[in-house]
């Protein structure tokens, strides 16, 4: 199982209070494992990644196994230890201050 860490604001619009589970067949890639996501939770639609070209948001940010995984192709691969569930996929908002 794929643990999908999101953050707390896209917790409590989806209604939940933790990791997401998500067991995907075949190749796992960005695309298809927020697109399991997103169908398990509708209301996320549009808030990780742009609902048309499937490219994250500006103020969004992925990472797994310790890298930005943010300007990688949503179709590459995902690392074997993320479909292994041995490490998690990380959303993380963007933090700004002044």
């Amino acid at each position: 199982m794929i643990e999908v860490v999101l953050p707390t604001p896209l917790y409590r619009l989806a209604k939940i209070s933790g990791p997401v589970l998500v067991e995907l067949k075949g190749e796992v890639t960005q695309r298809a494992l927020l697109g399991e996501v997103e169908s398990r939770y509708p209301m996320l639609r549009g808030t990780m990644r742009d609902p048309h070209s499937g490219r994250r948001r500006a103020y969004v940010r992925f990472f797994a196994c310790k890298r930005d995984l943010s300007d990688a192709s949503p179709d590459e691969p995902l690392p074997a230890a993320v479909v292994s569930g041995e490490e998690p996929f990380l959303v993380v908002g963007a933090l700004s201050g002044g």
